[in-house]
């Protein structure tokens, strides 16, 4: 069994990244767009914002209230579209209830999305044509790679369905060859599919849902979840301490996907500015 230290490779590449930026005449910018006052959000927009000043990015925050109207928001990112600075603009998801993230999420260029969330860049990865793609499951295929990882002819199973992992992180794995299983809330049998993977990325939100009589011996288990335990601890999807022997290799929660996760959204801003 190996722990995969999503930390140690994010620090290699993020050093990578700021020598490509530092050899450039153009500096990045990436704007960030948060909208009200939820922690886990407010959480994840200072990462990147730090993140941002380690590699070089110039980074441009704007913070709208809880009560701001779809308009507003939808103004302020015509606005950014348009603005020669700003290479990638972010919209920080999810927004407050009431307002349609779908329809914000359109105002955002194909050219400065950076998140990958767009319809065009979707269609895109699922004709395997995509320049940029969602940052966390991008994020995993960078990780299973630096394994030596060949995903070619592996059952893959995914747990989750979400536009921003789930589908995203099937078609990924779909375009390297996995015969790729997704499952969800409906999905019957769930035990038996999780004991024929190969590979398995959880990315449901529920905390040690995935248990050791649920993987096979040498799988490989990619844990996106953050949740908190009966403790409030920081955990994830994975019952980490019982699964892992069963692993050939593991993510943990924290220090796993996550750091990839905000990597990822730096490398995109770069492919987004040098047009790689």
């Amino acid at each position: 069994m190996k722990i995969i230290d999503g930390k140690a490779l994010a620090t290699k590449l993020r050093a990578n990244i700021k020598e490509t930026i530092d050899k450039s005449t153009q500096k990045p910018g990436l704007a960030v767009v948060i909208v009200g006052t939820d922690p886990a959000s407010q959480i994840y927009v200072r990462n990147k914002i730090k993140a941002c000043a380690e590699v070089g990015i110039s980074s441009y925050s704007y913070e709208l209230p809880e009560n701001a109207t779809q308009a507003q928001v939808e103004t302020l990112l015509d606005t950014l579209a348009v603005d020669e600075r700003i290479n990638g603009i972010l919209l920080q998801l999810p927004l407050p209830k009431g307002l349609d993230g779908e329809s914000a999420m359109a105002h955002i260029p194909v050219e400065k999305d950076v998140d990958g969330f767009s319809a065009e860049n979707l269609g895109l990865l699922a004709m395997n044509k995509a320049k940029i793609a969602a940052c966390t499951p991008s994020g995993i295929m960078t990780m299973l790679r630096s394994e030596g990882v060949d995903c070619t002819g592996k059952n893959a199973v995914v747990l989750g369905r979400s536009d921003t992992v789930g589908k995203p992180m099937a078609m990924l794995l779909l375009n390297a060859n996995a015969t790729v299983t997704v499952c969800h809330s409906k999905t019957k049998d769930l035990k038996t599919i999780c004991q024929n993977a190969d590979i398995l990325v959880s990315a449901i939100g529920k905390a040690k849902f995935v248990t050791a009589d649920m993987v096979k011996d040498g799988a490989i288990v990619i844990d996106v979840g953050m949740n908190r335990d009966e403790n409030g601890k920081l955990c994830g999807d994975v019952d980490f301490e019982n699964v892992k022997e069963k692993c050939s290799l593991i993510t943990p929660v924290p220090g796993g996907v996550g750091p990839m996760t905000i990597t990822t959204l730096m490398q995109n801003t770069c492919i987004a500015t040098f047009k790689e």
